[in-house]
C-alpha cells in the first residue's frame, strides 16, 4: 500500500504548522476506511460451499501447481484507490514456452488487450495484468518491456501482452493516470505462490460489485481422481484418471441482484446510496475472470471452460448490462500443451477428449461463484473524494443466510 506523505509548509510559526499537518492527516484519513482484512470472512467461514467439488488446499487459484499472483495497491491521498493484480502461468519464460489458452467474451464493453492472438493461435505468452481502464496502455508497455527483458528473448520483435481492465474511476482518480510502469512490473516480479490477498487490494481497489465495495476474490476446486476400469489397459497398467485442479481469480466490478447461494439478498438488503460517482444504479461496470487449470485442454476447450466462469457469474445475480464488460481468460498449465517459440517439428500431445471435460466445467461454475462471494465478503470499506462504496455487512448477511 502506498500514500503520500502529507504535510505543509511555513517558517514563521512551527506549531501552526504542526497543527496543519495533523489536521491534513485527519482529513485524509477520514477519506480511507479500510477494515483489517483478517477480521473479515471468506465464504467458506459463513457456511457458504458453492457446489459439489472441494476446493484446492487454499481455495486458490494459485491450488494450480505453478501459478503465481502478485499485486500493487495504492491508496495515495483522497483521491487515489487503484492497483494492479498479475497472474503469472508458471515460473519460467512464459514467452519461450507459451501455455494453451483462450478468451471467452461475454460482453464487449471493455479493454481486453490481446485477446484476438489469443483466439486466432489458442497460446498466451506474457503474464496476464488486470488493472485500471485507462491503464490498459501502460500496463502493456511493462508486459512488453519485461518480456524483452527476460533471459533468452533477446531476438523476440513481437509480444502480444495480455492486459484486462475494469473502469474504477467511482472511487479512484482514474484520470490521473497514476499506474505507472513500475507498478507493473512490481506485481509481476512479486508474484508469488501460496495465499493470494482478496477484496481491496490491487485491481480490485477501487471496485463496486452490486453496489457494494467489490475486489479480487479467487477459489478453487479439485476434482477426484477416477480410477480406470477393470482391463482398460488390456494387461498394461493405466494411470489413474482426473485430479485435475480448476482455479478462478475475479476482478469484480460490475452490478445485477445480488443472490448468495440462492438467496435473494438484494431482497432485504440493498447498499446505502454510493456517494458521488460510485454511484451504479444501472448495473454497468465490469468483471474479469482468469481461469487457470492443471489439465491437458487445448484451445477449444479452454475457451468453453471459460465461458462456464462467466456463466457462473450468473448464479451471483450478475445483470449483464449493456455496459457491463464480462471477459473471461483461460489457461491450461499442462506442459503437454505448451508450444516453443520457433518451435516447427511434430510431437506427440495428450489431450483431455471433450467428453470428459464437464466436471472441469462444473468446478470452473462454483469456483466462480465462491471468487465473487470472496471479493465482496473480504473488500473493505472504501470512501475518497471521488465517491464511496461501503463493505457488504457480514452480520446482516449470515441473518439472511439463516433465514
Amino acid at each position: 500500500m502506498r500514500t503520500h506523505d502529507v504535510g505543509t509548509h511555513s517558517t514563521l510559526n512551527p506549531q501552526r504548522s504542526l497543527w496543519r499537518l495533523i489536521s491534513a492527516v485527519s482529513a485524509v484519513s477520514a477519506l480511507i476506511v479500510v477494515t483489517p482484512a483478517q477480521t473479515r470472512p471468506r465464504a467458506r467461514d459463513l457456511g457458504i460451499a458453492p457446489g459439489i467439488h472441494p476446493t484446492g488446499t487454499l481455495n486458490a487459484i494459485t491450488d494450480v501447481e505453478g501459478v503465481r499472483v502478485g499485486q500493487t495497491t495504492m491508496i495515495e491521498g483522497d483521491r487515489v484507490r487503484t492497483g494492479v493484480t498479475a497472474i503469472v502461468p508458471h515460473g519460467g519464460n512464459v514467452f519461450q514456452d507459451k501455455v494453451a489458452g483462450a478468451v471467452f467474451v461475454g460482453n464487449a464493453f471493455g479493454k481486453l488487450a490481446g485477446s484476438t492472438q489469443v483466439n486466432e493461435l489458442g497460446t498466451i505468452e506474457t503474464p496476464i495484468v488486470l488493472t485500471n481502464t485507462l491503464s490498459v496502455g501502460t500496463a502493456v508497455d511493462a508486459l512488453v518491456r519485461y518480456t524483452l527483458g527476460q533471459p533468452g528473448n533477446e531476438q523476440v520483435r513481437s509480444v502480444n501482452a495480455l492486459v484486462g481492465e475494469t473502469n474504477d474511476g467511482g472511487l479512484n482518480d482514474i484520470r490521473g493516470l497514476h499506474v505507472t510502469r513500475d507498478h507493473v512490473l512490481d506485481a509481476i516480479r512479486n508474484a508469488k505462490t501460496g495465499p493470494v490477498a482478496e477484496g481491496t487490494v490491487g485491481a480490485g481497489t477501487g471496485t463496486v460489485t452490486y453496489g457494494w465495495k467489490g475486489g479480487i476474490g479467487t477459489s478453487s476446486r479439485r476434482l477426484a481422481q477416477d480410477r480406470p476400469p477393470a482391463g482398460a489397459g488390456r494387461g498394461e497398467p493405466v494411470e489413474p484418471r482426473g485430479g485435475y485442479t480448476v482455479g478462478v481469480l475475479a476482478q469484480t466490478n460490475f452490478g445485477g441482484n445480488l443472490t448468495i447461494a440462492g438467496v435473494p439478498i438484494f431482497r432485504s438488503l440493498q447498499p446505502p446510496r454510493a456517494r458521488g460517482a460510485a454511484a451504479n444504479d444501472n448495473g454497468d461496470g465490469s468483471c474479469m475472470l482468469v481461469v487457470a487449470t492443471d489439465a491437458p485442454l487445448d484451445a477449444r476447450d479452454l475457451r468453453r471452460l471459460a465461458a462456464r466462469a462467466i456463466f457462473g457469474l450468473a448464479r451471483t445475480g450478475s445483470s449483464y448490462s449493456n455496459g457491463s464488460g464480462d471477459f473471461a481468460i483461460a489457461f491450461s498449465t499442462s506442459p503437454q500443451m505448451r508450444s516453443r517459440f520457433n518451435e516447427t517439428a511434430a510431437r506427440a500431445h495428450v489431450i483431455l477428449p471433450t467428453d470428459a471435460t464437464s466436471p472441469l466445467f462444473e468446478a470452473a461454475l462454483e469456483a466462480t461463484e465462491e471468487a465473487v462471494y470472496n471479493a465482496l465478503f473480504q473488500a473493505t470499506t472504501v470512501r475518497s473524494a471521488n465517491g464511496s462504496a461501503e463493505a457488504i455487512p457480514i452480520d446482516t448477511v449470515r441473518e439472511l443466510l439463516k433465514k
